[in-house]
């Protein structure tokens, strides 16, 4: 028992990266109605983006400033996918978008595969060698260090949406766009905004895992698509508490998965955790509202 319960919180720890994903699939969604595929692979690109640091510093970089620039670099790609994948594509072909961020996926993998002959980068890490303990648990200071900046992120995240005027617009967007344009709100900006926003999410997601594995590979980008698709269909289409929530709890299950039946099968059941939700509750854990046309 001791040992199922040390497994589950160490996953609900790594899972605020995955909530972290979640969150940016989500609140693309929820804004244009999209499904951004790119997301994840920017993410990865992000945190390797970090590393550049090291490269260029003439001396060795702080972790820190590796975890900053990946956050930046995100919030980078996060509007070039937006640019290249949404802007100049007419949003009425929602096929036309999906395919164009399906290639955007394999071009930022092919980018990332040839930039480290697909060979894995250590990452640095903050707090790798501590430990906490709490009676019988231990707490990795990686991992709390990963969860605490998750959730600052969130927290921030939400603060933006529901105590600025661009949380307002970018709310009203995703009520109904052409009410809010008729208000004055210019869609287009706030479609660019939110593409940075989860960029930067996204970022520091990436450089997190990063972080906490120590390593990354390029294997990564693949993965990680599809455990933030499976968060946020959890979670509920829309729903950023959901997508919390939901990340926290596949996190925890794929590392109770993996501590009883080996790495190899974690992943068949977190696929087998979707197919119960999408049984028994389709909309996800916090469904939104039906809206009225």
């Amino acid at each position: 028992m001791l040992d199922l319960l040390q497994a589950v919180l160490d996953g609900v720890l790594f899972g605020a990266t995955y909530a972290l994903i979640g969150i940016g699939f989500t609140l693309v969604f929820g804004v244009m109605n999209k499904l951004n595929l790119a997301y994840a692979a920017a993410s990865i690109g992000g945190a390797y983006c970090g590393l550049l640091v090291m490269g260029y510093a003439t001396s060795a970089a702080p972790a820190w400033a590796v975890f900053l620039a990946a956050f930046l670099a995100g919030g980078v790609l996060g509007y070039l996918v937006y640019l290249t994948c949404f802007h100049f594509i007419p949003l009425a072909s929602p096929l036309a978008t999906l395919m164009a961020t399906v290639g955007m996926l394999l071009l930022i993998d092919e980018i990332i595969v040839h930039a480290t002959d697909g060979m894995p980068k250590a990452y640095p890490a903050m707090f790798d060698d501590e430990m906490l303990r709490m009676g019988e648990f231990t707490l990795r200071g990686d991992l709390l260090l990963v969860f605490t900046v998750s959730v600052v992120c969130m927290v921030g995240l939400l603060a933006l949406l529901y105590r600025t005027r661009l949380g307002l617009a970018t709310r009203a967007v995703s009520e109904q766009p052409v009410a809010a344009q008729l208000c004055g709100i210019r869609v287009t900006r706030v479609n660019a905004a939110t593409f940075v926003i989860t960029g930067l999410l996204g970022g520091i997601a990436g450089a997190m895992i990063g972080a906490s594995v120590g390593t990354l590979s390029p294997l990564l980008t693949t993965p990680l698509t599809v455990k933030g698709l499976i968060v946020t269909v959890i979670g509920g289409l829309g729903s950023i508490p959901g997508a919390i929530v939901a990340g926290l709890l596949v996190g925890g299950f794929e590392n109770l998965f993996q501590q009883y039946r080996g790495v190899t099968e974690r992943d068949l059941y977190v696929m087998l955790l979707l197919f119960v939700f999408l049984v028994f509750r389709p909309g996800g854990i916090f469904s939104p509202r039906g809206g009225r046309d």
